[in-house]
């Protein structure tokens, strides 16, 4: 199948996720770009990170509208999270593509696990 439309796919996924659950870039792109579109892990998260500024943008702008951002969370959170983002980034640079795969598929189990068993 054609790269531009299988991506398009994924991005429509990826967007109504994220807009609904806050979670897309990570969770539906990476599984997809490395089953569907056959590519290594470390590609697969680098290359959903740059796909998430755009969408996010969106997404924070429509729920801004809403006003269902709280604000004071997101300056409590978010300069220790560009930190955190650059140390994982340099992180994922040391491990192989394997382990990243392996740490991604756990992260998920575990998650979902907590999220659908417990509030």
């Amino acid at each position: 199948m054609n790269l531009w439309i299988v991506g398009a796919i994924i991005g429509l996924v990826s967007g109504i996720t994220s807009g609904l659950l806050g979670v897309g870039g990570g969770i539906v792109m990476v599984p997809a770009f490395i089953y569907v579109l056959n590519k290594d892990a470390k590609v697969a998260v680098a290359t959903s990170l740059a796909v998430i500024i755009p969408s996010a943008i969106v997404g924070v702008w429509k729920h801004s509208q809403q006003k269902l951002i709280d604000w004071p969370l997101v300056l409590s959170v978010f300069v220790m999270a560009i930190v955190g983002a650059y140390f994982g980034a340099a992180l994922n640079h040391q491990l192989s593509s394997s382990a990243v795969q392996r740490i991604f598929g756990v992260m998920m189990v575990l998650l979902g696990i907590k999220m659908a068993l417990f509030k």
